[in-house]
Formats: C-alpha cells, sequence, structure tokens
C-alpha cells in the first residue's frame, strides 16, 4: 500500500535547497541591483514613464516669472513648476532640496551672482545637474559663455511655447539645446573663433568695441581719454564700460582689469 496522501506521484528534478537558504543570484544580477543609477538614466527612465519634468524657475522679475508659469501650464503633462525663485542665493537651497530635473533661469540676475554664476556652481555642486539658460539676448556670445558655464542650453524668451517645453524636454534627457533661430549663428560663429579670427574677448562675450574699451581700461585711461581715442562720445565710452561689467561680472574697473589680465585678454 501506497504511504504517500494523495495517492499521486511526484518527480524531483535536482537537489531542494536546504531550508532557510534561497537561491543565490548571479554575479551580474547582484552587481547590477547594487549599481546606483545614475541621474541621468533616473531622468530617462522617468521622462520614459511619463512623469511631467519637475522644474525650478529662476527670473528676477516677478512678472516673467508668472508668466512662465502661464505659458506653461498648458503642458502640465509635461512639465510641472516645482519652485521660483527671484535671485540666484535663494535658488540654490531650493534645488538642492527639491532635486529637480531641471533648472531654468535667466542669464543676468540682481545682485552679485548672474545666472551664468548660478549655473556654474550649480554644476560644479552636482555634476549632471541639468541647467537651461533662458534670455531676451540673442547674442552667441552669451550662448558660448553659457555652455562654458556647464548649461544645458540656451534659450531666447521669444521663443514659441511648444518649441520651449520640446526644447526643455530635450535637455532633461541629456542633449544641450540651443534656440532654433541661433542654432546656424552659433555654428557659423564656433568655426570663426576655432579659426582665430575673433577678437581678444570675444570668448567671454565682449563685441569688439567693448574688447578696445577694455583694452584701454587695462591702460589705466579714464572714460574722456578713452573717448578721444575712439572718437566716441564720453556717454558712449560710460554705456560700454557698463556692458563690460555686466559681461565680465564684475562691479568695477579693478575687477573687468584683473578679469582681462587672468584670461590673458591683455598683457
Amino acid at each position: 500500500m501506497d504511504s504517500r496522501a494523495g495517492g499521486g506521484s511526484r518527480t524531483v528534478r535536482g537537489r531542494a535547497n536546504p531550508p532557510g537558504r534561497t537561491k543565490p543570484q548571479s554575479t551580474q544580477e547582484s552587481k547590477a541591483e547594487s549599481k546606483p543609477e545614475s541621474r541621468q538614466a533616473a531622468q530617462n527612465r522617468q521622462a520614459a514613464n511619463g512623469r511631467p519634468l519637475r522644474i525650478i524657475l529662476v527670473d528676477d522679475h516677478e512678472m516673467v516669472l508668472e508668466g512662465l508659469k502661464a505659458l506653461l501650464a498648458r503642458f502640465r503633462g509635461r512639465v510641472r513648476i516645482v519652485a521660483q525663485s527671484v535671485s540666484a542665493d535663494a535658488a540654490e537651497p531650493m534645488v538642492a532640496a527639491l532635486d529637480p530635473d531641471l533648472v531654468v533661469s535667466d542669464v543676468r540676475l540682481r545682485g552679485s551672482v548672474s545666472g551664468l554664476d548660478l549655473c556654474r556652481r550649480l554644476v560644479e555642486t552636482t555634476p549632471g545637474r541639468r541647467v537651461v539658460l533662458l534670455s531676451a539676448y540673442d547674442d552667441e556670445q552669451y550662448l558660448f559663455q553659457a555652455l562654458r558655464a556647464g548649461a544645458a542650453g540656451y534659450l531666447l524668451k521669444s521663443i514659441d511655447r511648444e518649441e520651449l517645453v520640446r526644447m526643455l524636454e530635450r535637455a532633461a534627457r541629456g542633449e544641450t539645446v540651443v534656440d532654433p533661430s541661433m542654432a546656424g549663428r552659433a555654428v557659423a560663429s564656433a568655426a570663426r573663433l576655432q579659426a582665430g579670427e575673433f577678437w581678444p574677448g570675444a570668448h567671454l562675450g565682449l563685441s569688439q568695441r567693448e574688447s578696445e574699451v577694455l583694452g584701454f581700461l587695462v591702460a589705466g585711461l579714464s572714460n574722456r581719454a578713452i573717448a578721444g581715442k575712439l572718437v566716441l562720445g564720453e556717454e558712449t565710452v560710460k554705456t560700454h564700460v557698463r556692458s563690460i561689467f555686466r559681461k565680465l561680472s564684475v562691479n568695477d574697473r579693478a575687477g573687468a582689469v584683473a578679469v582681462a589680465l587672468r584670461e590673458g585678454i591683455f598683457r
């Protein structure tokens, strides 16, 4: 008489694991599970899952921030504004706390820290941080400065809203994006810069006239003396000097001269 309950027969293939032990994972599986996911891989996965991009906006004009929020409100399924700031100093702790997919900042911000500075700090603090600079300046030299600061893109505030969202999505996926209206000129300027056809300081965003004015600042000339050298009005020279300060992110002549010497623009 068969002593097995149910009267059926069972065939056991292989050796069963002892009680309390589980089948060991393969070496490759263990490594795959233990390897941390990179920031970019996580963002790509989240984008593939259809989660809206989490964005922090930075602009020193409240009206601009509200306008951007209203513009992006139609795309709630694709982008979500998680915070906004009117200064770089306030934005940094926000970014650290919320860890957004993308930071979208104006190039020029009030105070001592510009959008370019903010971008540089965020990228240095967290490698892989994605920052897109949004600007009213249709100037490829600003674009080059943005890329040197580690930006994931440079877009103009006049961009079409649907195009803006597409560009932000591409930037979050790891691409470097440039406003469509600037792309062709930027490539041509880059080629000229590579060929050495630009004036000193062009790589820092200075125009040819601003480069000339900076050279006279390094030589110690006053605004009146520079106006005489270049046959310009003194007010025009002052306008150029203010633009130089803004582009070099300095507050005075000494700062501009220091940058010029440090960058090897003039010796």
